[in-house]
């Protein structure tokens, strides 16, 4: 491909991505494509506006694109406990009247209200958050944090309730964060060697943490983090929670 050719692809820029950005980037496929890493909801914004080709983007942002494809068997997914997704609070649930919602996140915003309405049964407020709203989080108002600013804040809020949890425990179902979306038909080859690459990322996770240095998490707590909270592959039950969690916020 030539430079012009490039597919322009935006990927999470949060750590439960580093073995994507790994095999892609002991590929060959990175000579094919253009990479920016970005917070979820402007990976969205990116793919719904045309800015680049391919995206991993929150499942909530699907019907909103006039034409999608997901592309690749690996996705940010969770078959329980995701850990770095969590509504977080001073309260209990039946306490809470207040709920800002992470500016960064899209599907666990509309998980949270889904989890509130159907099986919380619970009516906040809900306050659409910007930058630094960790800090608003007292007393009856709760917040919705994603992504890795949630390591070590169960130290600071005596209620923490994890939505991949929650959501499992209403439908019995894993969850889909996101998954490798393109709004257009791509070269079959390259969706191969794309996939590809994120298997191989997928099955090197020890690579991955050896060769990266997080200041905030131990090598420990990140493998424990990677292998058993987050679940990559993007399996039939999977594509099942997908339909049943877009069914559920129509």
């Amino acid at each position: 491909m030539t430079k012009t050719q490039k597919i322009k692809v935006s990927a999470v820029s949060y750590l439960n991505t580093l073995p994507f950005i790994y095999g892609i980037n002991n590929s060959d496929v990175i000579n094919d494509i253009d990479l920016s890493l970005d917070i979820p909801s402007d990976c969205a914004i990116k793919l719904k506006n045309g800015e680049v080709d391919l995206g991993l983007v929150p499942v909530a942002i699907l019907p909103e694109l006039k034409e999608y494809h997901i592309i690749s068997d690996y996705c940010i997914g969770a078959d329980g406990k995701v850990d770095s997704v969590a509504l977080f609070s001073d309260v209990p649930l039946d306490e809470i009247e207040n709920v800002y919602l992470d500016y960064q996140s899209k599907t666990s915003v509309a998980l949270v209200q889904l989890l509130a309405k159907k099986l919380w049964k619970i009516t906040p407020k809900w306050i659409n958050a910007t930058e630094g709203f960790e800090n608003k989080i007292t007393g009856n108002t709760a917040g919705v944090i994603i992504g890795d600013r949630t390591f070590n804040l169960s130290k600071t809020y005596p209620y923490k309730y994890d939505l991949a949890e929650e959501w499992f425990n209403y439908t019995g179902l894993p969850f889909v964060f996101a998954c490798w979306v393109s709004n257009k038909e791509l070269p079959e080859t390259f969706i191969k060697n794309f996939n590809s690459s994120l298997k191989n990322g997928v099955n090197n996770i020890d690579k991955v943490i050896f060769n990266h240095n997080e200041d905030n998490l131990s090598k420990e707590t990140l493998h424990r983090y990677l292998t058993q909270n987050i679940s990559y592959l993007l399996d039939d039950n999977k594509r099942k929670a997908i339909e049943a969690f877009l069914k559920s916020v129509e």
